[in-house]
């Protein structure tokens, strides 16, 4: 039996974090019901790039297409704010950028091996571990900012996830068999995030898709994408620079997905990138248990 979750100690993460943007700000509290959520809303009141919202439980946390997100006590919820200066295209890039910042810092940090999932999911042993939702807002076609929420399956009980998730689902725990130093943990993936999201404002963005590339296993398997026009099946050859799965068909003909759930056939490996949208902020009356702001 796992023991009760002591709260994260926010203190201990600012020891070790030794970064210039991500990170040095970061407003904890015991619950909300979407890190995500309130990032926006400190964002739309011009919060700094590299703020983090992180929260002990989450009661409403979503994932891609507005899934529900189980976020129990013992895993690691947080959410950033950036400001990249890019087009509203390469957007969807930042998914592909935390994808690997989080898969680097796993696997660094606990020696398993991570993988990759088309389109935001990172997998340990096949099974997902962590989930990535990128959200933006616009003012026209201009980006006004970026939202990265992740959410880790850190140190808590499979169990403690609903019986139809367990299957295709982990938890650190469960795959190291002790205890998860949730502080370290949070720590790494900060750091992690600055490196990728630095060479990713540097423009080296085709160092990170390599990178990208390396951890997607699932890459030269047989796979089935559904879409909402449909379900298509063929041989995952490759992402693109926008992150869309580039699938080649049985007749030869290679088709390019933008979004959809991925099943891997025969192989499998898997991976996920999101097709952003847009979606209005929205205010609650929340507030922090307190914040702690790195100067």
């Amino acid at each position: 039996m796992v023991p009760k979750q002591k709260p994260l100690e926010v203190w201990r993460v600012k020891q070790s974090l030794g970064t210039r943007t991500i990170g040095r700000s970061i407003l904890y509290f015991r619950e909300l019901a979407s890190t995500n959520d309130v990032a926006k809303e400190l964002a739309a009141e011009d919060a700094k790039e590299g703020t983090v919202v992180l929260a002990e439980t989450q009661s409403e946390g979503r994932g891609r297409l507005s899934r529900r997100w189980i976020s129990p006590a013992g895993g690691v919820w947080f959410s950033v704010i950036l400001r990249p200066e890019i087009e509203l295209k390469h957007a969807p890039r930042l998914t592909l950028v935390a994808s690997v910042a989080v898969a680097k810092a796993i696997s660094k940090l606990f020696s398993l091996r991570a993988e990759i999932k088309w389109p935001n999911d990172v997998l340990v042993n096949g099974k997902k571990v962590c989930g990535i939702l990128t959200e933006v807002k616009t003012r026209g076609d201009v980006l006004e900012f970026v939202v990265v929420g992740v959410g880790v399956n850190a140190d808590f009980d499979v169990e403690l996830l609903p019986s139809s998730l367990r299957d295709s689902a982990t938890t650190l725990l469960g795959e190291l068999k002790r205890h998860v130093d949730r502080e370290v943990l949070l720590s790494a993936l900060l750091r992690e995030i600055e490196v990728y999201y630095r060479l990713f404002s540097w423009g080296k963005f085709d160092v990170i898709l390599g990178e990208w590339r390396s951890l997607a296993g699932f890459l030269g398997s047989g796979v089935r994408v559904v879409e909402e026009k449909g379900i298509l099946e063929g041989t995952a050859v490759d992402v693109d620079e926008e992150g869309a799965l580039m699938v080649k068909l049985r007749d030869g003909a290679v088709r390019k997905v933008t979004s959809g759930d991925l099943t891997v056939l025969r192989v499998m490996k898997e991976v996920s990138v999101i097709l952003r949208k847009t979606y209005e902020v929205e205010f609650y009356n929340t507030y922090a248990l307190y914040q702690v702001d790195l100067e």
